[in-house]
Formats: C-alpha cells, sequence, structure tokens
C-alpha cells in the first residue's frame, strides 16, 4: 500500500516546484524595470521579504528559535543568497534580460559538479551529460557577442552561488521548516549587503525610489521572493538539489518568453531559441526517465 502512497507528496513538489520556477521567471523583468542598482535593489528586496515573513510568524506564532550552529550556518549562507541574486541583476543590467537568464541554467551542471562532491557521494555520468545538454541549449538560445562578457561572468558566477546554497539548503531542511530557513537566510543576506554598503558609502541618493519602484520592489520582495524561497526550500525535503536545479532551467524559459511579451525583444525569440528551449524541456523531462532505466538495469 506504502508503494501506491509515495508518490503523491514527490507529483505535489514537482508541481509547486514548477509554479515557483515560473515565479522565478518574473524576478527578470522586475529587474530590468526597477532603475535603482543591482545593490541596491537586493537590499530592497531581502528587507521586504524578511519582513513579511517576520510577519508570517508573528501572525502564525510560529517559533524562530534554533541552534546557535545552524542560526551562524543560515546568516552565512545569507551571504551567499544575497550575491546570488546581487550579480544576477548586476548580470541583467550589463547586458539583457535574456542573458541573464540562460546563464543561470548552468546551475545544472555546477550542482551535478558540487552536490556529489559537498555530500561525499560519487559524481553522477548521468548529471554531467544533462549538465552539459543543458549548457549546449543555452549556447543555441542565445549567440553570446563579445559586448556582454561582462554580463556573462556575472551571470555564471550567480549561478555558482545558486548552487552551492541549494545544497546547503537541501540539507538544512531535513531539519528545519523552510519559513526558518529562507527567514534566517534572508535576514543574512540583509545584514551582508547592509555592511557592503555603509563600508562603501552606498547609503546615499542612489537608494531613492520612484513611484514605479515600490511597487515593483513589493512584488519582488513578497511574492517573488519570501513566498517563492520558502516554497523552493520546502520541495527539497522530497527533492534533491540537482532535481531541483534541473528544473529551475525552465525559468530562462519563461523569463525569455515574459521578456519578448514586456519588452517586445522579437529578436530574442529566433528558431535557435526554441531549438535551445527544446534540448533543455527534453533534458528536464527526460532526464528522470533515463534514471529510472538505469536504476531498474542495475536491480537486474
Amino acid at each position: 500500500m506504502s508503494e501506491d502512497v509515495a508518490p503523491a507528496p514527490l507529483n505535489k513538489n514537482l508541481l509547486i516546484l514548477h509554479f515557483t520556477v515560473f515565479i522565478w521567471g518574473f524576478t527578470g523583468i522586475l529587474g530590468k524595470l526597477i532603475s535603482i542598482g543591482a545593490v541596491q535593489l537586493v537590499w530592497y528586496r531581502v528587507l521586504i521579504a524578511s519582513v513579511s515573513l517576520f510577519l508570517y510568524f508573528n501572525f502564525n506564532k510560529t517559533t524562530l528559535k534554533v541552534s546557535r550552529k545552524t542560526f551562524l550556518n543560515l546568516i552565512f549562507t545569507g551571504a551567499l543568497v544575497g550575491g546570488h541574486w546581487i550579480l544576477f541583476f548586476l548580470s541583467i543590467k550589463l547586458s539583457t534580460v535574456s542573458v541573464s537568464l540562460v546563464c543561470l541554467s548552468s546551475i545544472t551542471l555546477f550542482t551535478a559538479i558540487f552536490e556529489p562532491l559537498i555530500n561525499k557521494k560519487k559524481i553522477s555520468k548521468l548529471e554531467i551529460i544533462a549538465g552539459l545538454l543543458i549548457i549546449t541549449g543555452i549556447l543555441i538560445i542565445f549567440k553570446f557577442e563579445s559586448q556582454y562578457t561582462k554580463g556573462i561572468i556575472a551571470g555564471l558566477t550567480s549561478a555558482v552561488f545558486a548552487s552551492l546554497f541549494s545544497i546547503i539548503n537541501s540539507r538544512q531542511i531535513k531539519h528545519y521548516e523552510a519559513p526558518v530557513i529562507a527567514f534566517y537566510e534572508l535576514s543574512g543576506a540583509f545584514v551582508w549587503i547592509s555592511i557592503f554598503l555603509a563600508a562603501t558609502n552606498g547609503f546615499n541618493k542612489s537608494m531613492i525610489l520612484n513611484h514605479a519602484d515600490i511597487g515593483y520592489l513589493f512584488i519582488l520582495g513578497t511574492i517573488c521572493t519570501s513566498l517563492a524561497y520558502v516554497a523552493g526550500v520546502s520541495v527539497m525535503r522530497e527533492l534533491t538539489a540537482f532535481r531541483v536545479a534541473l528544473i529551475t532551467n525552465l525559468e530562462p524559459v519563461y523569463g525569455i518568453v515574459m521578456s519578448f511579451v514586456f519588452f517586445g525583444d522579437m529578436n530574442k525569440m529566433t528558431v535557435g531559441f526554441w531549438v535551445g528551449a527544446v534540448i533543455i524541456l527534453s533534458t528536464i523531462f527526460l532526464f528522470p526517465v533515463a534514471q529510472k532505466q538505469i536504476i531498474k538495469r542495475k536491480i537486474r
């Protein structure tokens, strides 16, 4: 009977993850619309997200108590989270939404390499192949031009940070609830970015928001950050960091389509985009099938 019931949580988590990735795909659009710099943008983003989560805890009377070791781990992981978002939005400012989003797809390859090293497991050849296929899809989707070199470097480094904190979260979620993890990591990101801004005299006129920025930042901080981040962490109770990274590769597909809708980037919607998108989507959906076949052969 347990075998019949087991798939249900997995299917539910996959549905939640796909919805979360769709929301994440919208962050690139908001990043392009918000007028302030990348560091200032992320500072406001994590501030709004942390406050909204704190209010959520107060409303539900949920305890935030964790061990001192866990507290420090989550606060320092927040530095990776903040760095990831700063580099992601910096990549958008230095290039385009499309370039930044396709660079983010390299999370799969980085996770395939880092996860077994951190968890002291054997590197999966299938995961490496899947990661390389994703990279191939990225290259086909967008023909990188030399003028976007800085944006590409920022986007790839952002993907490295995202891969690392995803692996860390896949371990933390086994001991703590997702909202608690999200609160301390986002609060940690806020603290580290505040220290950076204070050290570089960043609290100046560059922090001033216009009316449109306030609305965009509210959506970014609540729906696209606190809600989506909690959901993204919660599914790791059932899904591996690599599986999450694999499905996250839908983000550039969603994001580029939305970029076309909002900004009319006709030149991005080329035959190359659709070929690359098919490669990415095929890899995402065929990977579990290939994995099951390999497991069946080992059992036999």
